[in-house]
């Protein structure tokens, strides 16, 4: 299965991801228990699918390749490409010009857009579906932001190139068509990492944030790491290989701008939509941020999905479930401009 070319494997998993529930949960394999409770069937499948594809594992290999390994991953599961209105452009970093995509909505609001990948991985190309359907089904207008990766850039270049990315934003408003009182950040996993330090920095520059499946500390592994060690999708030990390819100095873990989570004020910071996987090994982390967030007295959307996997924003091209998921960030963001 592993020398399937690229187009029969992206047509094979679009295929298993029209199938009903009923059939999904029939075709798929026997979940582990580990008292979480079952996956949705349809991402369920979608892991058996990938099981006999026999994708290596990335934190087997060195960054770069492990880098092109997921550019290859991502076209397989970007599923049907959604049209959109879609610019490049470049804005200043601290260390030099930051490429960007600007994905028009045709309204006033703006979200600044980190994109996971511990850190290490990911690109415009690997989450262009995702920033294509929540420009979509948000209605507000996404700036994509390729920010500066580790190993050859670590800890602080990416959440130094964040701050940087939503102030150049708010700079540069109307060029981008945006209100300035309409722009906030936003980020999947460790893009949620860097969109919370962003919302931290700024505070009342940023209209919201939305953090999905973020992290939020690396001082320490939660009870979740233990519990998903294996997986599914993310596992502990590539989690492990993002730290230490972004945290080479590992004092540097208890530092807020790379664990929000150990900030020592956290109050007045804007509205926050975060979404938490419940089968994620960083479950743990993204609700105890959630929550000190909420008794803080800010205004949180703590929305736990129990069935859901880490990555499922992602997935949305090829899950049912996860684009409805996907779908309840997306909803948050359009009422925060109606």
């Amino acid at each position: 299965m592993q020398s399937m070319p690229h187009r029969r494997q992206a047509a094979a998993v679009r295929a298993a991801g029209t199938l009903p529930v009923v059939v999904a949960r029939r075709l798929a394999a026997p979940a582990p228990d580990r008292g979480a409770g079952p996956l949705e069937p349809d991402l369920a499948l979608l892991l058996r699918l990938v099981g006999r594809l026999r994708w290596p594992d990335l934190e087997r290999m060195s960054a770069p390749a492990a880098h092109a390994e997921s550019r290859r991953e991502a076209a397989v599961l970007a599923g049907r490409r959604l049209r959109a209105d879609v610019r490049a452009l470049q804005l200043p970093g601290p260390a030099g010009p930051l490429a960007g995509r600007l994905y028009a909505a045709g309204g006033d609001s703006l979200v600044v857009w980190l994109h996971g990948g511990g850190w290490v991985l990911g690109d415009h190309d690997t989450h262009d579906a995702l920033h294509r359907r929540l420009a979509r089904a948000s209605g507000a207008s996404v700036l994509a932001v390729d920010y500066r990766r580790a190993p050859s850039a670590p800890f602080p270049a990416a959440a130094d190139d964040a701050v940087a990315a939503v102030r150049w934003a708010h700079a540069h408003a109307a060029e981008l068509g945006a209100d300035p009182l309409r722009i906030g950040v936003g980020g999947d996993s460790a893009g949620g990492n860097l969109a919370a330090v962003a919302a931290l920095a700024l505070r009342d520059a940023v209209a919201f944030q939305v953090l999905l499946y973020p992290v939020t500390d690396v001082s320490r592994e939660h009870p979740s790491y233990a519990e998903f060690e294996d997986g599914p999708w993310l596992t502990a030990g590539l989690m492990r290989w993002f730290r230490a390819h972004y945290l080479p100095d590992a004092a540097a873990a208890r530092d807020p701008r790379v664990s929000p989570l150990l900030a020592p004020d956290v109050a007045g910071v804007p509205p926050a939509y975060v979404g938490i996987a419940g089968h994620d090994p960083l479950r743990d982390e993204g609700l105890a941020y959630g929550r000190r967030l909420e008794q803080a007295g800010n205004e949180v959307s703590l929305d736990v999905l129990p069935a859901q996997l880490h990555g499922y924003a992602e997935l949305a091209g090829v899950s049912r479930s996860a684009r409805a998921a996907t779908a309840r960030a997306a909803r948050w963001i359009r009422a925060r401009h109606q």
